[in-house]
């Protein structure tokens, strides 16, 4: 399957920029870079789970976001995600 891994490390400090350096070396070795912060992998489901684990016990939760995109040949779009950016639903109801 076709992962697309995106990332925004908070690199205010220190630890943020250790951080932001080892999420993108972890991408560099599954995948390829097409932008800044946004990684295309081929993956199997078990690379695709090794790699969720390892970018997860490299982020801040708290402070950073990480969203993985699942493109299956056959199965659809699912998106899983990870941090401090939650997605608006547009199927929801609207409030104003």
């Amino acid at each position: 399957m076709l992962v697309l891994v995106c990332y925004d490390v908070n690199t205010e400090t220190k630890a943020g920029r250790r951080r932001l350096r080892r999420v993108a070396r972890v991408c560099e070795s599954t995948g390829q870079r097409v932008q800044k912060s946004v990684f295309e992998c081929q993956l199997d489901v078990a690379r695709f789970e090794a790699l969720e684990r390892e970018l997860l016990a490299e982020i801040d939760p708290t402070m950073d976001c990480l969203r993985l995109y699942r493109i299956p040949g056959t199965r659809g779009f699912e998106v899983i995600e990870h941090g401090t950016f939650k997605a608006v639903d547009f199927d929801g109801p609207l409030v104003l």
